[in-house]
């Protein structure tokens, strides 16, 4: 199951996408790749182990003066299927 939890300050918004096994880290790397692309503001992303089955895939914008990283994150969201983020 993917999971999903959102954070921002001022200028900063971090997007972090919990989910299980080979098969799922790869739709959702692909697919966050692919939404990532179509735009010019590029984050930083990295990926952290929770436990032996569970990562995170963490996407993170700094000086985001124009607030673009929203409307990213939720276009990720929709095509993760994802309904609900923390």
């Amino acid at each position: 199951m993917i999971d999903a939890q959102f954070r921002s300050e001022e200028r900063y918004a971090k997007l972090s996408i919990a989910y299980e096994g080979t098969e799922e880290g790869q739709f959702v790397c692909s697919n966050v790749d692919k939404v990532i692309a179509k735009y010019t503001i590029q984050p930083e992303t990295y990926t952290c182990n929770l436990s032996d089955t569970k990562d995170v895939l963490v996407i993170e914008y700094h000086e985001d003066m124009d607030r673009e990283a929203g409307e990213i994150f939720e276009e990720i969201l929709k095509v993760l299927d994802i309904k609900k983020c923390d």
